[in-house]
């Protein structure tokens, strides 16, 4: 029988670590992406925990602004967030409610775009080409080029200070496997990351999960926090108030 090596430990902790140290990461006023839709798939002890932190004046981007107390929407409600970079916001009245008396800047990007700037700056490009918007007021102020006598806009790629996404399962190199809707834009908002944390359900052991299903390699991550589950209530949760 080999005997356990010296730095044994090392490789059994891997890149897993407490949400006290995850917060350690997170400063007032830094940029901070996250993954989720409407809250799913947004990772619900680290919100939690900024918000018990204090953390304040953030720039936040990500799909959406969830709903008033649900996801990152939490964030938004309690007025911990001076800007959003954001598909949409329509699900969450507080966000729009803060965009309105101009306590919280908004700026909007289709949905495809968003993405595609996220993975860009995942995958180190300075930006993308994009159709999306010439002709109209998103051509405001941008940079555009002609290919083959089509006008295209430059969209800057898009990075963060810290990037926070939620997986069902990861190993303590921090290879990360998702749960169905869940995985949405994790995969991209990992990447693009300066540091990056994952809030998982299940922390597995190095060699348990199958390589075919690992979408976000560790190489991405940077620590790993095992979640304490969503303490939120779902819209389709809620009863009727005739109930």
């Amino acid at each position: 029988m080999m005997e356990p090596h010296e730095n044994s430990h090392a490789v059994v902790d891997g890149k897993v670590r407490t949400l006290d140290e995850a917060l350690q990461m997170i400063a007032d006023g830094c940029t901070l992406m996250y993954g989720g839709f409407g809250g799913i798939g947004t990772p619900p002890t680290m919100i939690e925990g900024i918000l018990q932190k204090g953390i304040k004046d953030l720039t936040i981007i990500g799909n959406d602004t969830g709903f008033p107390h649900i996801g990152i929407g939490r964030l938004v409600t309690a007025g911990r967030v001076k800007k959003v970079i954001a598909s949409h916001i329509g699900s969450n009245p507080n966000a729009g409610q803060r965009m309105e008396d101009g306590t919280m800047e908004v700026v909007f990007y289709p949905q495809g775009t968003l993405a595609e700037k996220i993975r860009a700056g995942g995958v180190g490009l300075g930006g993308i080409l994009a159709d999306v918007g010439v002709g109209t007021i998103m051509e405001q102020g941008k940079a555009t080029v002609s290919i083959d006598d089509k006008k295209y806009l430059v969209e800057p790629s898009l990075t963060a200070d810290v990037a926070i996404v939620h997986a069902k399962k990861a190993d303590p190199y921090g290879n990360l496997v998702y749960d169905k809707s869940g995985r949405n834009l994790n995969p991209l908002v990992a990447m693009a990351g300066k540091f990056t944390i994952a809030e998982v359900d299940e922390i597995v052991p190095l060699g348990d999960l199958d390589p075919e299903n690992i979408v976000t390699p560790g190489i991405f991550v940077d620590m790993v926090i095992l979640s304490r589950g969503v303490n939120w209530e779902w819209v389709w949760e809620k009863k009727p108030a005739s109930e």
